[in-house]
């Protein structure tokens, strides 16, 4: 007989359901589901055959998925059960919480999810057993073509697999390869949160469905912690600050092209203006190149199989020309303008490029997702002896400007080769190694993201943390041997022969104008000093003390400091609640007691009322207020 064994080697004669075997071995607790030699099964499952079981309990993160899971089921048999005649596409788990795209018979909105709630917690009363069913393809297809899902019948019979596993829970039947919890009552601590539209499978020939997001917890607790973040989120929302702010608009006239204001472009031009002081202290040269680029170039690159959908075309004198999508091909070119020597490298050349992509409407969001953007974009060109030195560089600059600039915590993660790839298996381990390898070396903890790399190499990539704990991922680092080859890049080596360089390719920012999005929300649209678009508001309490209030700003303007005078004639009352509103780092009030003596009486947005002082006074305390140290590192 087969032999079931827990972690620690206790063993138990195997041949029952998983749940039964992990009693034997003296498992804890109440677990959701099992690992049979590290594969995810149900507690019902019989075990037949030898191996290691182990729990999996709600909290772990496999424990939540499979809870996430059985949650969109538990809303998609709500949902029938509300509004028969529903076809139902697919519901995964996602990061937080889970999704079911659905084809109502009539429209839904967020106003139908108290009744849809209601129907759950009803059938998580009624503890009903979630049964594993498995079946022949053709006899699912019937079934389902019997319950008017044609979505499913399309899954379906798109598979190669002979036989296909299905979920029943009471009427409700879905095709899912599971696991999921052993019943409803496992999934009582939920929250249905939006409602959006999704095209089937992606595609905008196809219907569009009605897409309901939610999300799920082991405990009542995490739920509501998690709510709580969310409503943080809501008041942060940078479209909304954006609008209130007078930051940047985003207009039907084009969709995903974001339309920066003044206030707006203040932020992006010092992101931009402190990016390009530290890349010249840190041996970099800034470069421009074309925004349009003749379609044999994307074909040389390797983009034309690989990211065409994702690009827009053009015709200049009837030759086919591109918008380019990224900005390496383009720097390529300079790159061979010369004959390049091993004295010259590293070359260090960044570009502040704007690129399109492509996007379909249904995720454009704000700033996050557009379909033109700034790419702080560097490319670098090394021998291979110095690769992981340039590896470092980059990373102490990461490290530089998310955490001692900008205040972001961070985590890393090494992207290893997709299906799609260009280039031998043995390049890509080498690249692979050298990036793990600097990683290692600079005593940087990162986790592996496998399949992940871009198509011509690995990668390693950023994930800032806010101040609310969301992630978001910015800064890449990208190794690259196969745009070399590509474009028979050469340098000329010691010995007077020629030689390939290798390529990285590396942003920080990643999209300036999706950083923006992430400072709006992190800061709560109160920028720090050296970000706010406007520093110091004066407020004049009357008309007779605006000509002072005119010499305090011509006498901050001399010092840099961006200065606005509220000359309306409006109550000072309103003119501080303004000020306040627009999140400005300092209001000054200015009557007769500061025009007479020449002094300010500013208020400090974090520390209050700071009292009445000389302009030297004041202007010294602005002058030693935080700016980023341009270091070279």
């Amino acid at each position: 007989m087969a032999l079931v064994r827990n972690a620690e080697g206790q063993a138990v004669e195997a041949g029952k359901k998983a749940g039964e075997l992990l009693r034997a071995l003296g498992a804890a607790g109440r677990p959701v589901a099992a690992k049979l030699d590290g594969k995810a099964i149900d507690l019902e499952s019989v075990v037949t055959c030898e191996g290691v079981l182990e729990p999996i309990f709600a909290e772990s993160e496999e424990g939540l998925d499979i809870i996430r899971h059985s949650t969109a089921h538990l809303m998609a048999q709500a949902v029938e059960n509300l509004f028969p005649g529903t076809s139902f596409g697919v519901g995964p788990s996602i990061k937080d919480g889970f999704y079911y795209d659905m084809g109502l018979p009539s429209p839904i909105s967020e106003e139908s999810f108290p009744a849809i709630e209601e129907e759950m917690k009803r059938i998580v009363k009624d503890r009903l057993p979630i049964d594993r069913v498995e079946m022949s393809r053709a006899d699912a297809i019937e079934l389902f073509k019997g319950r008017n899902d044609p979505y499913k019948v399309e899954l379906i019979s798109d598979l190669e697999e002979p036989t296909v596993s299905l979920y029943r829970q009471g009427t409700y039947v879905d095709l899912c390869r599971g696991p999921h919890v052993p019943d409803t009552s496992y999934t009582p601590f939920f929250k249905l949160l939006s409602v959006a539209g999704a095209y089937w499978r992606g595609s905008e020939k196809n219907p569009m469905l009605t897409r309901v997001y939610g999300t799920a917890f082991a405990a009542k607790k995490d739920l509501e912690a998690h709510l709580k973040r969310l409503e943080e989120a809501r008041s942060r929302d940078h479209r909304k600050l954006g609008v209130e702010l007078d930051l940047f608009s985003l207009q039907s006239e084009g969709p995903g092209f974001p339309f920066f204001h003044p206030r707006g472009m203040v932020i992006m031009n010092s992101i931009m203006e402190f990016w390009r002081k530290m890349h010249l202290k840190n041996g970099y040269s800034e470069i421009r190149t074309p925004l349009i680029l003749d379609r044999s170039l994307w074909i040389q690159s390797g983009h034309w199989d690989h990211y065409r959908d994702n690009m827009y075309f053009t015709e200049i004198d009837e030759r086919p020309f591109a918008v380019k999508p990224m900005n390496c091909p383009g720097g390529i070119l300079i790159y061979k303008t010369q004959i390049r020597s091993y004295r010259d490298l590293p070359l260090r050349m960044a570009e502040l490029g704007i690129v399109h992509r492509h996007e379909r409407s249904g995720v454009l969001h704000g700033l996050m997702r557009v379909r033109c953007f700034t790419q702080d974009d560097a490319h670098l060109y090394c021998t291979p002896e110095v690769v992981k030195e340039e590896i470092k560089g980059i990373m102490k600059l990461c490290r530089y400007i998310y955490t001692d600039v900008f205040g972001f915590p961070y985590r890393v993660e090494l992207s290893t080769r997709p299906e799609n790839s260009m280039g031998s298996e043995e390049q890509w381990n080498i690249a692979e190694s050298a990036l793990k390898e600097a990683l290692e070396e600079s005593g940087t903890k990162f986790t592996v993201n496998p399949g992940d790399g871009a198509f011509y190499g690995p990668k390693i990539d950023f994930h800032l943390e806010d101040c609310i704990g969301r992630t978001w991922q910015c800064g890449t680092i990208q190794l690259d041997f196969q745009m070399p080859e590509k474009f028979d890049l050469n340098f000329i080596g010691a010995d007077g022969a020629q030689h390939r360089p290798v390529m990285l390719h590396r942003t920080i920012y990643g999209s300036l104008e999706r950083f923006m999005g992430i400072l709006i929300e992190n800061f709560a649209g109160a920028f720090p000093f050296w970000l706010a678009p406007t520093q110091v508001k004066l407020l004049p309490i009357a008309a007779d003390f605006i000509p002072y209030a005119k010499k305090v700003q011509e006498a901050l303007g001399e010092h840099d400091i961006r200065t606005e005078v509220d000359i309306r004639d409006e109550k000072l009352g309103k003119k501080i609640r303004d000020a306040q509103m627009q999140k400005v780092p300092y209001m000054v009030v200015i009557g007769e007691k500061e025009a007479s003596g020449g002094s300010v009486a500013p208020r400090c947005r974090t520390k209050g009322d700071l009292g009445n002082m000389s302009l030297d006074s004041f202007l010294e305390l602005l002058d030693n207020e935080y700016r980023p140290e341009i270091r070279k590192l």
